[in-house]
C-alpha cells in the first residue's frame, strides 16, 4: 500500500515529520524567517506558533518560547542517541517537529527548537 505521507510530502519533509529527522543547523528556511504569522504544520496545516514567539537562538533552527495554543503541540519522552531529550510533535497528525530544552528565554523559560522542514508559514494579513 502507498504511503499518502510519501505523495504529500518532500523527501526532507517525509525524513523530519515522519521518520523523526533532523535537518542540518542553519539550513532551513525559516531559521532567520522575520515574517510576521503563523508557523504551521507541513503536512497538515495545524497552527503551531506564532511568530509573536520566535527567537534567535543561535543554534541554526527556528526557536520559539511558546506553542500558539495549549492544544498545539504535543510533547514525547526521547531517549534517542543516548540522550534524554523531550520530542515536540504536531498534536494533529503526529509529524516530528524538534524537541523543546529548557534554556530559552522568559517569560517561559523554554527553547522549542524545530525544523524548518516540518514548517510552512501563513503571512498575517496586512491591515
Amino acid at each position: 500500500m502507498a504511503d499518502p505521507w510519501k505523495e504529500k510530502l518532500t523527501p526532507e519533509q517525509y525524513y523530519v515529520c515522519r521518520q523523526k529527522g533532523t535537518e542540518r543547523p542553519f539550513t532551513g528556511k525559516f531559521n532567520s524567517h522575520k515574517g510576521k504569522g503563523a508557523y504551521v504544520c507541513v503536512a497538515c496545516g495545524q497552527e503551531l506558533f506564532s511568530s509573536d514567539a520566535k527567537f534567535d537562538s543561535g543554534t541554526g533552527w527556528p526557536s520559539f518560547f511558546k506553542p500558539a495554543g495549549k492544544e498545539s503541540v504535543r510533547e514525547e519522552s526521547d531517549g534517542a542517541l543516548g540522550m534524554s531529550r523531550v520530542e515536540v510533535l504536531c498534536s494533529k497528525c503526529g509529524s516530528h517537529l524538534g524537541h523543546v530544552f529548557d534554556d530559552g528565554p522568559k517569560p517561559t523559560g523554554l527553547r522549542y527548537c524545530i525544523n524548518s522542514a516540518a514548517l510552512d508559514f501563513v503571512e498575517q494579513p496586512k491591515k
